[in-house]
């Protein structure tokens, strides 16, 4: 490495570092990401991928993929598999065979076991509403369950009992006894296993009682050897507990908690539960909707591995909470497309361009860039012949002041090809223009014509060289910028209803007639838009959906 490869880019590397330096840390560094099977990833786990897989590998280390799988009843294969195409979509190998809390439900049952032969632990009978009062609140301390002082042996039997399936969900759960008083919420006895008769998507049936996350999470670290575990900083609260467990079970070792900021996005929802409801009550179609902020919406989208990783990169790892705006995603994406994307004319709203000077008979092949800042990327050839489309917008019966592109008696450059100039406006019964009737400059292919000036460049296509599709515009799902806070109204109601606006019958280039898959287009004045694969098979033509705008229009 190079000293500047080697410079810390966050407090988490620096901590590391000082602790190799101090000789605290020796051996392999072993980190995890391990998300709950009960939804899709989102834009937020993007940004715990990349640091836990990044961590690793600035170390020389290894990281894991483990399943946190101890809530049967909201989890299953389908999340299993999204996820794991996801981490590997954006690029990360993990260690080893993809791994399951529920590998080590026979460990965690051993050591709750250990805990309650210590006295740690305890059998209790509370319904969920008497533990809630026994509680207490965050100004006054709780108080000592009826059970909690239960003799070791009969907990130990009423545990296995439990196990046995001798008791009905919910009649008893197994807590571990710390401190009613703890001035720490998640220290006041919390509850360790619970009874739920569930089938499980890996165990199947062989448990009705399963771990809770936290008495789970420091266990599932410890039986991998997880040296940092890297956790958002809700979970700081719950580090003490997390200690706890390790310090009173025989652990085989004591990884360390570290929380970093979550990553809170203007415009956008990440709360699994909110985005399960956006999903079920078909406001999106599906969690793979190019609207939502999972990584498989956004994959759809065309957003681009390289994109998030660099977006992850410059929000930075931190402890201060913030919303990181929307814009600054947008803005990671543009500049990988911006380098990339090979170009492409697509005309939105066909308007026919009938050349009367042209012969019908006659085409032309034009040879145009795929990238004009990028010679290496090669050619692309477009056809010109008397028909042309151009798009309705390019096009003013009464331009305003300062219109840089067609109107009646004016010129205009067709991108690539020549200047053509304005006669006629052909209306239909309704009054509605449906053709506009031109003389083209053929002195002008490559050339500034003589004795007058075109108002602009606009983009075209050959109406017998060109090819029909629908086109996505998506936009932000939401129009608030913090929906899931006004307290006066529900997030839906912020739900943006231009979200998603389908333009049938666009043109576009005849070579896109088999769009490439790999990579969004740059249609030419207009924005990225990628194939959607899907659609297109359904259509039996091309469906594209635009990733993003050419620039960062929202605010107008």
């Amino acid at each position: 490495m190079s000293a500047e490869s080697k410079k810390a880019h966050n407090f988490i590397e620096n901590l590391i570092e000082d602790a190799i330096a101090k000789g605290e840390h020796t051996g392999q560094v072993v980190t995890r990401f391990p998300p709950e099977p009960n939804g899709y990833l989102h834009v937020g786990h993007a940004k715990s991928i990349c640091l836990n897989f990044g961590i690793a590998q600035r170390f020389g280390g290894i990281c894991n993929l483990r399943f946190d799988d101890t809530n049967p009843e909201k989890e299953n294969q389908e999340y299993i598999d999204a996820i794991k195409r996801d981490v590997e979509w954006l690029g990360y190998t993990w260690n080893g065979d993809v791994r399951y809390a529920s590998d080590y439900f026979d460990a965690l049952y051993y050591f709750a076991e250990e805990l309650i032969m210590r006295g740690k632990a305890y059998v209790c009978a509370l319904s969920a509403e008497e533990m809630a009062e026994y509680r207490g609140t965050l100004t006054e301390p709780g108080r000592n369950s009826p059970y909690r002082e239960r003799p070791t042996d009969e907990s130990l039997r009423l545990f296995r009992d439990m196990r046995e399936g001798k008791f009905r969900g919910g009649e008893l759960v197994l807590r571990a006894k710390i401190d009613m008083a703890s001035p720490n919420m998640n220290m006041r006895d919390p509850i360790l296993y619970r009874i739920r008769y569930a089938e499980h998507h890996q165990t199947g049936d062989r448990w009705c009682i399963y771990p809770m996350y936290d008495f789970t999470h420091p266990i599932s670290d410890a039986m991998e050897g997880i040296t940092h575990s890297l956790c958002t900083l809700e979970f700081e609260d719950h580090r003490p507990l997390y200690e706890w467990v390790l310090e009173n079970i025989t652990a085989p070792c004591e990884p360390r908690q570290i929380e970093f900021a979550r990553l809170n996005l203007n415009y956008t929802i990440t709360s699994k539960r909110k985005l399960k409801r956006l999903v079920d009550e078909h406001v999106v179609e599906g969690w793979d909707d190019p609207r939502m902020p999972t990584i498989s919406g956004m994959r759809r989208r065309g957003y681009t591995p390289e994109s998030l990783r660099t977006f992850c990169d410059m929000i930075g790892v931190n402890k201060a909470g913030g919303v990181v705006d929307m814009g600054m995603l947008e803005f990671a994406i543009r500049e990988d497309l911006n380098t990339r994307a090979p170009r492409a004319m697509c005309v939105m709203r066909p308007l026919k361009v009938t050349l009367t000077n042209y012969p019908t008979d006659k085409t032309e092949t034009l040879v145009l860039p795929v990238h004009p800042q990028n010679p290496d990327m090669g050619q692309r050839e477009v056809t010109w012949s008397q028909t042309l489309y151009i798009d309705r917008e390019d096009f003013a019966e009464e331009p305003p002041r300062k219109w840089k592109r067609l109107s009646p008696g004016k010129a205009v450059r067709l991108r690539g090809g020549y200047v053509m100039t304005c006669n006629d406006v052909v209306r239909d019964a309704s009054g509605e223009i449906i053709e506009l009737r031109c003389e083209y400059d053929p002195a002008t292919l490559g050339v500034n014509p003589e004795g007058y000036k075109p108002k602009g460049v606009i983009h075209w296509v050959s109406e017998s060289h060109s090819v029909e599709c629908d086109i996505n515009q998506y936009d932000r799902l939401f129009n608030h910028e913090f929906p899931d806070s006004d307290r006066e109204a529900d997030f839906l109601d912020h739900v943006n209803p231009e979200s998603l606006v389908v333009l049938k019958g666009a043109r576009v280039e005849q070579n896109l007639a088999t769009p490439m898959t790999d990579l969004p287009y740059q249609f030419e004045r207009e924005g990225y838009f990628f194939c959607d694969q899907e659609l297109t098979a359904q259509a039996g033509k091309p469906v594209f959906n635009r990733t993003v705008t050419l620039r960062d229009s929202w605010g107008k």
